[in-house]
Protein backbone atom coordinates (compact mmCIF):
# COMPACT_ATOMS: atom_id res chain seq x y z
CA UNK A 1 0.00 0.00 0.00
CA UNK A 2 1.21 3.39 -0.38
CA UNK A 3 1.30 5.61 2.54
CA UNK A 4 1.76 9.29 1.70
CA UNK A 5 2.83 11.65 4.57
CA UNK A 6 2.77 15.23 4.64
CA UNK A 7 3.88 17.64 7.10
CA UNK A 8 2.93 21.36 6.71
CA UNK A 9 3.19 24.40 9.85
CA UNK A 10 -0.15 25.35 9.48
CA UNK A 11 0.56 29.08 11.16
CA UNK A 12 -3.61 28.43 12.77
CA UNK A 13 -5.28 25.68 12.28
CA UNK A 14 -8.50 27.32 12.51
CA UNK A 15 -7.39 30.43 9.79
CA UNK A 16 -6.86 27.51 7.48
CA UNK A 17 -9.08 24.24 7.79
CA UNK A 18 -10.29 25.27 4.49
CA UNK A 19 -7.01 25.74 2.47
CA UNK A 20 -6.18 22.06 4.82
CA UNK A 21 -9.34 20.44 3.35
CA UNK A 22 -8.80 21.48 -0.26
CA UNK A 23 -4.66 20.43 -0.68
CA UNK A 24 -5.69 16.98 1.81
CA UNK A 25 -8.04 16.99 -1.28
CA UNK A 26 -6.25 17.27 -4.35
CA UNK A 27 -3.22 15.40 -3.06
CA UNK A 28 -4.73 12.40 -1.71
CA UNK A 29 -2.78 12.73 1.35
CA UNK A 30 -2.98 10.19 4.04
CA UNK A 31 -1.17 11.51 7.04
CA UNK A 32 -1.12 14.74 7.72
CA UNK A 33 1.41 16.00 10.39
CA UNK A 34 0.61 19.96 11.23
CA UNK A 35 2.81 22.26 13.64
CA UNK A 36 1.99 25.76 15.04
CA UNK A 37 -1.82 24.89 15.32
CA UNK A 38 -1.83 27.93 17.70
CA UNK A 39 -5.32 26.57 19.63
CA UNK A 40 -6.08 24.17 22.79
CA UNK A 41 -7.57 20.82 22.06
CA UNK A 42 -11.43 21.25 22.55
CA UNK A 43 -11.01 24.82 20.06
CA UNK A 44 -9.28 21.93 16.79
CA UNK A 45 -11.70 22.19 14.00
CA UNK A 46 -12.30 18.31 14.19
CA UNK A 47 -15.35 18.27 11.80
CA UNK A 48 -13.68 20.15 9.42
CA UNK A 49 -10.62 17.26 9.58
CA UNK A 50 -13.63 14.36 9.80
CA UNK A 51 -14.99 16.08 6.49
CA UNK A 52 -11.69 16.30 4.51
CA UNK A 53 -11.78 11.83 4.99
CA UNK A 54 -9.25 12.52 8.02
CA UNK A 55 -11.54 11.44 11.01
CA UNK A 56 -8.40 9.95 13.09
CA UNK A 57 -6.96 12.80 14.93
CA UNK A 58 -3.87 13.27 17.46
CA UNK A 59 -3.65 16.75 19.12
CA UNK A 60 -1.51 18.39 21.62
CA UNK A 61 -2.51 22.09 22.08
CA UNK A 62 -2.01 24.96 23.86
CA UNK A 63 -3.51 28.24 24.44
CA UNK A 64 -2.50 31.02 21.15
CA UNK A 65 1.03 29.22 20.85
CA UNK A 66 2.89 26.43 19.52
CA UNK A 67 0.74 22.98 18.93
CA UNK A 68 0.93 19.96 16.75
CA UNK A 69 -1.55 17.48 15.49
CA UNK A 70 -1.47 14.27 13.32
CA UNK A 71 -4.94 13.53 11.51
CA UNK A 72 -4.95 10.14 9.42
CA UNK A 73 -7.48 8.60 7.34
CA UNK A 74 -6.44 5.04 8.91
CA UNK A 75 -6.82 4.62 12.50
CA UNK A 76 -3.86 4.86 14.74
CA UNK A 77 -2.66 3.78 18.10
CA UNK A 78 -0.64 6.27 20.19
CA UNK A 79 3.16 6.32 19.85
CA UNK A 80 5.69 7.07 22.79
CA UNK A 81 5.66 10.30 24.32
CA UNK A 82 9.57 11.79 24.31
CA UNK A 83 9.34 14.36 26.86
CA UNK A 84 11.91 16.30 24.65
CA UNK A 85 10.22 20.32 25.67
CA UNK A 86 11.87 21.35 28.74
CA UNK A 87 9.44 23.80 29.02
CA UNK A 88 6.27 21.76 28.79
CA UNK A 89 5.22 23.53 25.11
CA UNK A 90 3.22 21.49 23.07
CA UNK A 91 5.77 20.63 20.41
CA UNK A 92 5.90 16.85 19.68
CA UNK A 93 2.76 13.84 19.35
CA UNK A 94 3.02 10.42 17.92
CA UNK A 95 1.07 8.04 16.44
CA UNK A 96 1.97 4.02 14.83
CA UNK A 97 -0.08 4.46 11.69
CA UNK A 98 0.21 0.72 9.33
CA UNK A 99 3.50 -0.02 10.92
CA UNK A 100 5.02 3.27 10.92
CA UNK A 101 6.10 5.35 14.03
CA UNK A 102 5.47 8.78 12.75
CA UNK A 103 6.73 11.63 15.05
CA UNK A 104 5.55 15.18 14.37
CA UNK A 105 7.62 17.98 16.07
CA UNK A 106 7.64 21.82 16.79
CA UNK A 107 11.15 22.29 17.59
CA UNK A 108 11.86 25.63 18.96
CA UNK A 109 12.76 27.99 16.52
CA UNK A 110 15.86 29.79 18.74
CA UNK A 111 15.03 33.45 19.02
CA UNK A 112 17.96 35.66 17.27
CA UNK A 113 20.84 35.04 19.24
CA UNK A 114 22.97 31.78 18.49
CA UNK A 115 24.77 32.08 22.00
CA UNK A 116 23.15 29.68 24.71
CA UNK A 117 24.04 31.38 27.81
CA UNK A 118 22.86 34.64 26.24
CA UNK A 119 19.59 33.29 25.21
CA UNK A 120 17.54 30.69 26.67
CA UNK A 121 15.43 30.26 23.38
CA UNK A 122 18.23 29.22 21.50
CA UNK A 123 19.44 26.82 24.41
CA UNK A 124 15.97 25.41 24.39
CA UNK A 125 16.41 24.87 21.19
CA UNK A 126 19.75 22.54 21.08
CA UNK A 127 18.29 20.85 24.75
CA UNK A 128 15.58 19.62 22.43
CA UNK A 129 17.38 18.37 19.79
CA UNK A 130 19.96 16.61 22.63
CA UNK A 131 17.16 14.75 24.07
CA UNK A 132 15.95 14.03 21.02
CA UNK A 133 19.04 12.67 19.65
CA UNK A 134 19.26 10.52 22.94
CA UNK A 135 15.78 8.65 22.66
CA UNK A 136 16.93 8.26 19.00
CA UNK A 137 20.38 6.71 19.85
CA UNK A 138 18.44 3.82 22.03
CA UNK A 139 16.26 2.42 19.47
CA UNK A 140 16.55 -0.57 17.06
CA UNK A 141 17.53 1.08 13.42
CA UNK A 142 15.45 -1.59 11.98
CA UNK A 143 12.08 -0.35 13.47
CA UNK A 144 10.03 1.31 11.16
CA UNK A 145 10.71 4.94 12.46
CA UNK A 146 9.66 8.74 10.93
CA UNK A 147 10.81 12.26 11.96
CA UNK A 148 9.16 14.86 10.39
CA UNK A 149 8.09 18.51 11.37
CA UNK A 150 8.90 21.83 11.19
CA UNK A 151 12.28 21.49 12.69
CA UNK A 152 13.42 25.15 12.19
CA UNK A 153 16.86 24.24 11.20
CA UNK A 154 18.26 24.52 7.19
CA UNK A 155 21.35 21.63 7.24
CA UNK A 156 22.65 22.43 3.78
CA UNK A 157 24.09 25.02 1.26
CA UNK A 158 21.69 24.79 -1.04
CA UNK A 159 18.97 24.62 1.97
CA UNK A 160 19.50 28.64 2.27
CA UNK A 161 19.01 31.29 -0.40
CA UNK A 162 22.71 32.36 1.05
CA UNK A 163 24.98 30.18 2.62
CA UNK A 164 27.74 33.08 3.97
CA UNK A 165 24.91 35.28 5.25
CA UNK A 166 22.75 32.78 6.87
CA UNK A 167 25.26 30.83 8.34
CA UNK A 168 25.42 33.65 11.05
CA UNK A 169 21.25 33.98 11.52
CA UNK A 170 19.58 31.31 14.09
CA UNK A 171 18.33 28.39 11.53
CA UNK A 172 21.91 27.84 10.03
CA UNK A 173 24.12 28.42 12.11
CA UNK A 174 27.15 25.70 13.04
CA UNK A 175 26.45 24.71 16.52
CA UNK A 176 22.82 23.88 14.82
CA UNK A 177 23.98 22.01 11.58
CA UNK A 178 26.07 20.30 14.13
CA UNK A 179 22.72 19.45 16.38
CA UNK A 180 20.93 18.34 13.58
CA UNK A 181 24.10 16.37 11.89
CA UNK A 182 24.27 13.89 15.58
CA UNK A 183 20.27 13.64 15.23
CA UNK A 184 20.71 12.32 11.33
CA UNK A 185 23.49 9.82 12.65
CA UNK A 186 22.22 8.84 15.67
CA UNK A 187 19.75 6.14 13.78
CA UNK A 188 21.34 6.21 10.83
CA UNK A 189 18.51 8.52 9.78
CA UNK A 190 17.77 9.20 5.56
CA UNK A 191 16.65 12.83 4.76
CA UNK A 192 14.18 11.60 2.27
CA UNK A 193 13.32 14.86 0.51
CA UNK A 194 17.14 15.69 -0.06
CA UNK A 195 17.22 12.03 -1.44
CA UNK A 196 14.48 12.72 -3.77
CA UNK A 197 15.71 15.87 -5.02
CA UNK A 198 19.44 16.31 -4.39
CA UNK A 199 21.89 19.16 -3.89
CA UNK A 200 22.83 21.25 -5.47
CA UNK A 201 19.55 22.00 -6.46
CA UNK A 202 18.20 24.96 -4.08
CA UNK A 203 14.63 23.52 -2.22
CA UNK A 204 13.12 25.99 0.33
CA UNK A 205 9.66 25.04 2.57
CA UNK A 206 9.45 28.49 4.71
CA UNK A 207 9.78 32.26 2.75
CA UNK A 208 8.95 35.43 5.19
CA UNK A 209 5.67 37.19 5.21
CA UNK A 210 8.41 40.73 4.68
CA UNK A 211 8.36 39.43 0.82
CA UNK A 212 4.95 40.63 -0.78
CA UNK A 213 6.34 38.45 -3.44
CA UNK A 214 8.55 35.31 -1.78
CA UNK A 215 9.05 34.13 -5.73
CA UNK A 216 10.64 37.33 -6.37
CA UNK A 217 12.70 37.44 -3.49
CA UNK A 218 13.23 33.85 -2.98
CA UNK A 219 14.89 34.13 0.71
CA UNK A 220 13.67 30.80 1.64
CA UNK A 221 14.76 28.46 3.90
CA UNK A 222 14.23 24.40 4.08
CA UNK A 223 12.74 23.96 7.39
CA UNK A 224 10.37 21.05 6.85
CA UNK A 225 11.66 17.86 6.95
CA UNK A 226 10.84 14.04 6.54
CA UNK A 227 13.32 11.55 8.05
CA UNK A 228 13.24 7.86 7.81
CA UNK A 229 14.87 5.40 9.90
CA UNK A 230 16.95 2.20 8.05
CA UNK A 231 13.86 -0.16 8.58
CA UNK A 232 11.44 2.45 7.23
CA UNK A 233 14.62 3.14 4.04
CA UNK A 234 13.09 0.60 1.36
CA UNK A 235 9.85 1.63 1.48
CA UNK A 236 10.95 5.21 0.33
CA UNK A 237 12.94 4.00 -3.13
CA UNK A 238 10.31 2.96 -4.97
CA UNK A 239 10.87 2.50 -9.31
CA UNK A 240 12.06 5.77 -10.25
CA UNK A 241 13.03 7.25 -7.08
CA UNK A 242 12.29 8.56 -4.16
CA UNK A 243 8.60 10.41 -4.58
CA UNK A 244 8.56 13.37 -2.33
CA UNK A 245 8.21 16.83 -3.52
CA UNK A 246 7.63 20.27 -1.76
CA UNK A 247 4.30 21.89 -2.46
CA UNK A 248 5.26 25.36 -2.86
CA UNK A 249 2.49 27.01 -5.07
CA UNK A 250 0.40 26.43 -1.77
CA UNK A 251 2.33 29.23 -0.78
CA UNK A 252 0.94 31.62 -3.08
CA UNK A 253 -2.79 30.95 -1.57
CA UNK A 254 -4.45 33.64 -0.51
CA UNK A 255 -3.33 34.74 3.23
CA UNK A 256 -1.34 31.42 3.38
CA UNK A 257 1.27 30.34 6.04
CA UNK A 258 4.36 31.25 5.36
CA UNK A 259 5.66 27.38 5.40
CA UNK A 260 4.18 25.13 2.63
CA UNK A 261 3.71 21.25 2.81
CA UNK A 262 5.76 18.74 2.40
CA UNK A 263 5.43 15.28 1.08
CA UNK A 264 6.58 11.71 0.96
CA UNK A 265 5.39 8.53 -0.49
CA UNK A 266 5.77 5.34 1.55
CA UNK A 267 5.05 1.95 -0.23
CA UNK A 268 4.54 -0.26 2.61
Amino acid sequence: MRLRVVTWNVNSVRLRAEQVAKFVAENEVDVLCMQETKCQQGEFPTAAFVDAGLPHIAIRGQKGWHGVATASRLPFEPGPHLDLCKNGHAREVCVKVAGVEIHNFYIPAGGDIPDRELNPKFDHKLDFYERLTKAMAARDPKEAIMLTGDMNVAPGEHDVWNHKYMSKVVSHTPIELEAMAALKASLGFTDAVREAIPDPQKLFSWWSYRAADFRASNRGLRLDHLWVSPGLDPAIRQQGGVSARVHDHVREWERPSDHAPVSLDLML
